[in-house]
């Protein structure tokens, strides 16, 4: 079966669904019948430019920034489409030619202009202006980053990935509460999923007594949704305790200048540190030294994969109470009310005083992303859903 799988974003671009897409695309090229027949010709579609990627090393094809023309001869020749995301254009060409197409949903675009369901003049979730049809509201949240002519743009987009979206063969949502917030006819879940890191069997036994006062980390993008300042105002409540326990900011983005101010007016120490973009493996040589995450995030988190890797390793993480984040912790991790600095210093210095808590949950974390979260699950569970879907 000849499938195309369309994604906006592709490596070398760098972000959840990226990976995600790139490793539900291997999952799915390398599936063989019993007679050794690959089940699917997968062929990846995306708007990225390769830049230094040689997409020769995957074992799909890759075809990137296609004509108009050659993206409707490409839909015309697969047999299956499947989207990462509402993009218009492809779905609109599915439904034109015919073709079965299954969306995933990897953020809330039908349901909310910006795509988070974040109002961010009040820093606040919204409450669901475009679903309620208080239209004025979502024109007011975007126009401070938009322009109002960018805002309109952005809330007549909605109405179109949305009508597209009702006519699609199947949508699939990343999570429970993405599910329930797009509210799309016969729509499934899927959850995604990361590998299962070698030598982390054993829940990563960090031996946190080793080394004193546990260390925390956050990892993602520094910008307002994510709620880094937060975690420096919680950083600032644990000082005036006399608890200056190493905090590691790994990430970069619009905000962190301003962050850094925060951090100096605070009066932080060198035990807040800003390390900025890390690739691989100097990442994961910082997070060797990492015995908590924490996600202050203050948006209706999707389905974080800084956290589902974390987990699949059996760390700790503290996190908002919000969105697809808390759906994915369950009980296996520690949880504050959203933008609360206090209650998410409470968090912290409960781990500090009981260590234990680090391995404990950690090993709670990783059990739970073994049964819901293992990228064997997700490829079954697209092949199952593919093969199962009528021809449209």
């Amino acid at each position: 079966m000849k499938l195309l799988i369309y994604s906006h974003f592709f490596a070398p671009s760098i972000g959840g669904v990226e990976t995600v897409v790139q490793l539900l695309a291997s999952g799915l090229a390398e599936l063989r019948t019993s007679t050794g027949v690959r089940n699917f010709e997968v062929t990846l579609v995306t708007q990225t430019e390769a830049r230094n990627c040689d997409d020769r090393e995957l074992s799909f094809g890759v075809i990137r920034h296609p004509s108009f023309l050659e993206l409707w001869r490409l839909i015309g020749e697969t047999d299956r489409v499947l989207l990462a995301g509402p993009a218009i254009l492809p779905l609109l060409f599915s439904l034109l030619r015919g073709k079965t197409a299954v969306v995933t949903h990897h953020g809330y675009q039908v349901v909310c202009p910006n795509g988070m369901l974040f109002q961010f003049a009040p820093r606040t979730i919204c409450p669901g202006h475009f679903a309620a049809k208080r239209y004025g509201e979502c024109l007011r949240c975007n126009a401070p980053q938009e322009g109002w002519l960018g805002s309109f743009r952005l809330l007549l987009l909605t109405f179109v990935r949305r009508g597209l979206a009702r006519r699609a063969s199947i949508n699939v949502g990343v999570s429970e509460n993405v599910a329930r917030k797009v509210a799309l006819p016969d729509l499934r879940i899927i959850r995604n999923a990361v590998p299962d890191f070698e030598g982390s069997a054993n829940g990563m036994q960090l031996q946190v007594d080793a080394r004193g006062t546990p260390s925390f980390a956050y990892i993602g993008r520094l910008v307002t949704e994510k709620g880094v300042r937060v975690l420096l105002e919680a950083a600032g409540l644990l000082a005036q305790e006399g608890l200056k326990p190493p905090i590691s900011i790994i990430g970069d983005g619009p905000e962190r200048q301003a962050l850094e101010q925060q951090k100096v007016s605070l009066k932080l120490g060198e035990n807040v540190a800003f390390l900025g973009f890390q690739h691989r493996p100097a990442l994961e040589e910082h997070m060797m030294r990492v015995d908590v995450l924490v996600m202050p995030s203050l948006c209706e988190e999707v389905a974080p994969l800084s956290v589902l890797e974390m987990m699949m390793q059996g760390r700790l993480i503290i996190g908002s109470k919000i969105g697809g984040l808390a759906e994915q912790l369950a009980e296996t991790g520690l949880t504050f009310a959203p933008g609360d600095a206090s209650a998410l210093a409470s968090c912290m210095q409960e781990v500090i005083k009981k260590p234990d808590l680090v391995t404990r949950l950690g090993v709670q974390a990783r059990a739970r992303a073994l049964q819901f979260y293992s990228l064997g699950r997700m490829t079954s569970d697209y092949r199952n859903l593919i093969d199962t879907t009528p021809k449209a």
